[in-house]
């Protein structure tokens, strides 16, 4: 792990500990409970087995069934929970605001109109075994975006460490698009958010300022998540 909390897994991009963010009431997430991530299915047998030796024995999937297409099996040890994001999101929401999608503009109206499934995901993650759980999606930018900012909120990390860890994604990312043969996205977000007279930090800092998670997700899950990113006392 690199002192930014990033982690070398063979085959993927984008990943980092959820661990060592500062709390509002001045503690420190713990290092090895979660992990977001990229694309698992890239991980080399060298990338698996650096997410077993992390301690990592669930894997929270937020992609739609029909994009898995992993290189390598699963190994045994580690599990698997499937919450398709896009999925669950509906057509609705889709027709809606999907010109939103891949901004943090989403967000607002993800939480807003699909309660449900933000609730699943903090359900996977607080039903998860003892060890650490990896939760990702495809660029571990969006999708997996909003369910960082949602476990780190419960978790009680201060707004700024939140904007800052999604932030760290945009970096990470610039070879993957030149990997699958894209331009880089980067343009495309910003020009979005110019549209909407704001900018990432901003569109992330209002989400969180009207996020409750008490509103959303049943008290034992936010309980049981915050006791495993947070220590007592």
């Amino acid at each position: 792990m690199t002192e930014d909390r990033r982690l070398v897994w063979d085959g993927c991009l984008n990943v980092r500990e959820l661990g060592g963010l500062p709390t509002a009431d001045g503690r420190t997430t713990r290092r090895g409970a979660v992990v977001r991530a990229d694309n698992l299915d890239r991980l080399t047998a060298e990338g698996w087995a650096h997410v077993q030796e992390y301690g990592i024995r669930t894997v929270v999937d937020l992609r739609n069934e029909e994009e898995y297409r992993p290189l390598l099996e699963r190994p045994a040890g580690v599990g698997l929970v499937r919450v398709p994001l896009d999925e669950l999101a509906g057509p609705d929401w889709w027709a809606r605001f999907g010109g939103l999608d891949g901004t943090p503009l989403a967000f607002r109206p993800y939480l807003d109109h699909c309660p449900q499934a933000v609730a699943a995901v903090v359900g996977a993650v607080a039903a998860a075994p003892p060890g650490g759980v990896v939760v990702h999606c495809g660029a571990g930018r969006d999708r997996t975006g909003l369910a960082a900012l949602v476990l780190l909120a419960v978790a009680g990390v201060t707004t700024e460490a939140i904007v800052d860890d999604y932030l760290l994604s945009a970096d990470n990312l610039r070879p993957l698009w030149a990997m699958l043969g894209r331009p880089d996205e980067t343009a495309a977000i910003e020009a979005v958010l110019a549209d909407a007279g704001t900018t990432a930090g901003t569109a992330l800092r209002e989400t969180l300022a009207e996020f409750d998670p008490a509103g959303y997700l049943p008290a034992g899950d936010a309980d049981a998540v915050r006791s495993r990113l947070v220590a007592a006392g």
